[in-house]
């Protein structure tokens, strides 16, 4: 893949304490200037100080204690001017990651940090529902979001939450593909049932196999039938994985037809819970303005409205720490530690679903003794008796040695020593 990028550098530890010091000076300094209208501060500095060298010298932490609320979306029109100083590295977090990550053009996208993977899904499917409604007319129930049945819980959520019905598509058991089949079949039914306007919900990574839509099964089927759609990118697993490969990645803005990604900054990379990352082309986040938050410079556009500057700041420091060379590094580690995992399974004959390009290997719950998905805290698909499949997922912490002691206890599962 190509890493060379214009936004996300690696940068030391010198240079990301001064950006960020930087940055908190920008902003309002509650313990000093004489703020009257925010309803705002740092945290109570009776439990929370930072007195100590310590935390001034640590980006993160010391922006937790100045408490910057970055609400709104710094990408469309103006923002709250106390905190523009950490707003700034939002927008420098954003652009590393749409511009440099997923191909859209400069100037060509909004977006925000999200309180996480779920949020940023619902924002994208609010975003759609209100503009069909807007530029179409469309009546709530003509409304339809397409997706897979590996599809995450937050497709359904939103689906509750913006009173849209859900197709659900079904995938092959064996390469949890959707087949043009699949899905001219479920247009089909929703057809059947007088729905007109499409929100299509394609996956990179799904939850608990890590697989991968192909954007266009859904799309190519959907522009035969002449249906307006709009196709939102679930990346929140995958986005820190899947465009670290040897190969082209096409699931990105440069495929017309994808018109928001979201990315979770708390799994991979490693950020505190939550933070999620939401970006869209141009023209379209301002379809949920809401026209009454007339106080917040800029308004609002989130469905979190007051959102914690931190947890960007903390995105950026963690971007910054490594740069795009050391990530596809560490991605390639663990991409490693999967193919090993995956070697010794096919030795034993254990049945399990692996995305080539993906660090989540998702056997068959007949293939691992119950006794051992408890000692390794193997994720189930369903915790009932019903359960098919248990997951292992490559985190960072999953060495080789803990996935020797697990391949030898399912050998000595399957061939116990006599007594």
């Amino acid at each position: 893949m190509m890493i060379e990028m214009k936004y996300w550098k690696k940068l030391n530890a010198e240079q990301r304490l001064n950006r960020v010091q930087q940055a908190l000076k920008d902003n309002v300094d509650f313990s000093k200037d004489a703020n009257l209208g925010y309803p705002a501060s740092r945290l109570d500095e009776k439990v929370f100080t930072n007195e100590s060298l310590f935390l001034r010298e640590m980006p993160v932490l010391s922006t937790y204690i100045a408490n910057p609320n970055h609400i709104g979306c710094h990408t469309f029109g103006t923002s709250e001017f106390a905190f523009k100083g950490t707003q700034a590295i939002e927008q420098e977090v954003l652009k590393m990651m749409a511009v440099d990550l997923f191909k859209i053009e400069e100037d060509q996208f909004d977006g925000y940090i999200s309180p996480g993977g779920t949020e940023a899904n619902a924002q994208a499917i609010w975003i759609y529902r209100n503009e069909f409604m807007k530029k179409f007319g469309a009546k709530v129930d003509e409304i339809i979001i397409l997706a897979s049945e590996d599809t995450h819980y937050s497709i359904p959520k939103s689906a509750n939450l913006l009173m849209l019905d859900w197709e659900k598509v079904p995938v092959d058991t064996e390469t949890r593909d959707v087949s043009p089949e699949a899905v001219r079949g479920s247009i089909k039914a929703a057809l059947g049932k007088g729905k007109k306007y499409f929100i299509v919900v394609a996956n990179m990574g799904t939850t608990m196999f890590g697989s991968v839509d192909d954007p266009a099964v859904f799309t190519d089927a959907l522009k035969e039938y002449q249906l307006p759609f709009r196709l939102h990118i679930d990346g929140a697993y995958g986005g820190f994985v899947y465009p670290f490969g040897d190969f082209e990645n096409q699931i990105n803005f440069t495929n017309p037809d994808i018109t928001s990604i979201t990315i979770d900054a708390h799994k991979m990379l490693q950020a505190p819970y939550g933070t999620g990352i939401f970006v869209c082309r141009k023209g379209l986040i301002e379809n949920v303005l809401t026209s009454e938050a007339q106080y917040v410079e800029g308004m609002d556009l989130t469905l979190c409205g007051s959102r914690s500057g931190a947890n960007a700041v903390a995105v950026w420091v963690i971007l910054t720490t490594y740069g795009p060379h050391k990530w596809y590094e560490k991605i390639s580690v663990i991409k490693m530690r999967t193919n090993w995992l995956c070697k010794q399974l096919d030795q034993l004959g254990v049945t399990y679903f692996r995305e080539p390009e993906m660090n989540i290997v998702t056997i068959r719950s007949e293939c691992v003794p119950e006794e051992l998905a408890h000692k390794y805290n193997l994720v189930p698909q369903t915790h009932d008796e019903s359960n098919q499949w248990y997951k292992i997922v490559l985190m960072d912490h999953v060495e080789i040695e803990h996935l020797k002691d697990f391949i030898q206890d399912m050998v000595s599962c399957e061939h116990p020593n006599p007594s």
